[in-house]
């Protein structure tokens, strides 16, 4: 038995025995598979890129709306914090509520000589309401803008006079911010409101030109129209100036219920007296009584009274009194007393003057209510 001899294939080049031909034929299926897998991949992308895109799924979220999580399940586990609750859109101008206690107080201090005393810390104050000493939480001595109502006395016995009050209402002017505001109330036997609130200091002076002195005086009801529009002021600190002869003669207000009226506003009142001499035989009882009474109303708001002695005087002292408004330290405290109640509280400020000082005195309002709920 003659043994199997290797299989050769004649007219070539290079014999080809059957051990050739089998690995040929393997190269041959491998590569077939290959080019087969090759074919599959190439048609399934030309599919897919052929297909419409479904664009709702990549769509991004308008601008005013919220991203969706798709992925979420409709019912949400117990421990998770919900994130699908929106927060309020605060806008330039909105104004932000918050339910804080804190009590803010107005401090002015001179020396013996009536000269402003700056430069002050928090460690040389000392706040007492109703005798109880209060923690000082914030303390500030920044130059802020103010809301100002000016009340002019445009009545029959400010004649002698109208020309200096309108000179010394223009210097104060020139003491203001760009952020300040201001209103006029003009009043003679009535009380007016010549001018709402403005920045243009130019429109209340030439308001001021075109009144002329006349009638009686009404000084009561045009406080209390002061502290009625400044209901309207856009500026957390706040003050009216009063230029007047002190005399009131024609209010339908008493002096009971402006006391009980300032007492409630949170506004800052000063004035200007410009009183006639004590001998002027022509001073009626209501002009007599004009000094004291600016002074009750001006001193419990932290504020007080500029008697004018010369009416050269006037431009200068309105001028110190917007510096004055200026350079006061505010105070701020947490009652200890949390009660609701509408009662009024007595507020009483103490100085632990920096040694070396003179004596000094101390400008702050009197109380004020405590909220009723």
């Amino acid at each position: 038995m003659k043994p199997d001899l290797p299989l050769v294939f004649t007219g070539s080049r290079f014999p080809v025995t059957r051990v050739h031909l089998v690995t040929f034929r393997i190269l041959l299926v491998v590569c077939l598979l290959a080019l087969q897998s090759l074919f599959v991949s190439f048609a399934q992308s030309t599919t897919d890129d052929n297909k419409p895109k479904d664009d709702s799924r990549k769509e991004e979220p308008k601008k005013d709306e919220p991203k969706r999580d798709d992925t979420a399940t409709t019912e949400a586990r117990k421990d998770d914090v919900r994130k699908d609750t929106f927060g309020k859109k605060f806008k330039p101008g909105d104004t932000l509520h918050m339910d804080v206690d804190l009590a803010l107080v107005n401090v002015t201090v001179t020396d013996p000589y009536n000269r402003l005393v700056t430069g002050l810390e928090t460690d040389n104050f000392r706040v007492f309401e109703d005798n109880v000493e209060q923690e000082v939480l914030t303390f500030s001595a920044e130059d802020v803008p103010i809301s100002i109502g000016v009340i002019f006395d445009f009545s029959g016995s400010m004649s002698n006079k109208i020309g200096k009050a309108r000179e010394a209402a223009l210097q104060f002017f020139k003491t203001a911010n760009p952020q300040d505001e201001f209103f006029l109330v003009s009043f003679n036997e009535r009380a007016e409101l010549t001018s709402a609130f403005t920045n243009s200091v130019e429109d209340l002076q030439s308001r001021m030109m075109l009144m002329s002195p006349k009638g009686r005086t009404a000084l009561l009801d045009a406080i209390y129209l002061g502290l009625s529009e400044m209901r309207g002021a856009h500026n957390a600190k706040r003050a009216l100036l009063i230029l007047s002869d002190g005399g009131d003669n024609h209010s339908r207000y008493n002096e009971s219920d402006i006391k009980r009226l300032v007492k409630e506003a949170d506004t800052q009142l000063y004035a200007i007296g410009i009183f006639d001499p004590l001998g002027y035989r022509n001073r009626t009882p209501e002009e007599l009584a004009g000094p004291s009474l600016l002074g009750e109303i001006t001193e419990m708001t932290g504020g007080r009274v500029f008697a004018v002695e010369k009416l050269d005087d006037l431009p200068d002292i309105a001028s110190k009194i917007g510096m004055e408004l200026r350079n006061q330290y505010v105070l701020g405290y947490r009652p200890s007393n949390k009660a609701h109640d509408a009662r009024w509280r007595k507020v009483k400020i103490k100085l632990r003057a920096p040694k070396g000082l003179p004596p000094l005195t101390v400008y702050s309002k009197t109380g004020y209510y405590a909220p009723s709920h």
